[in-house]
């Protein structure tokens, strides 16, 4: 990783960079604000993300598409393991689905790194419901690219 020249504006630990990576990282996906997604938390290695499910999001059985729940658990993923700015992109993920979601529900993904070495890492990400009902587990495996998220930042130890 080559070392980058720190300013008073670089983060200097590791909520301050999630915190920027997260605005960052918001700003242009347009997806997950496509859908009314709201971030509740990002800590690193760590995000809580919420959705609504809307009218537009049931299926022929009148339950919430399971695309949907797929793609809020995968944002929840997303926004978790780049939180150390450094772009990470899934290299796999699997999800099962437990319960149904339906119209009107408030669906929270809670993403959490279970593991982390060199490029790659293992996240569970929980689907539940508000009442704490238990929708899908997923589990995403992440793998580091070049680049940062927010170009030029890096923790004054040359790590993010």
């Amino acid at each position: 990783m080559t070392e980058t020249a720190i300013t008073p504006d670089t983060p200097t630990d590791p909520q301050t960079l999630a915190d920027a990576v997260t605005q960052a990282m918001w700003s242009r996906d347009r997806a997950t604000q496509g859908l009314g997604m709201q971030i509740q938390s990002v800590k690193p290695g760590y995000a809580l993300i919420r959705m609504v499910v809307r009218g537009d999001m049931v299926n022929g059985h009148h339950i919430c598409h399971g695309g949907f729940i797929f793609t809020l658990a995968d944002s929840a993923f997303a926004f978790s393991c780049n939180s150390y700015n450094q772009n990470t992109v899934a290299s796999g993920c699997s999800i099962d689905f437990l319960a149904p979601a339906r119209e009107g529900d408030v669906l929270e993904a809670e993403a959490v790194e279970r593991s982390l070495s060199g490029r790659t890492g293992v996240y569970d990400i929980t689907v539940r419901t508000l009442g704490g009902k238990t929708v899908a587990l997923f589990r995403g495996k992440s793998y580091r690219i070049k680049g940062e998220v927010i170009a030029g930042l890096q923790l004054a130890d040359g790590q993010a």
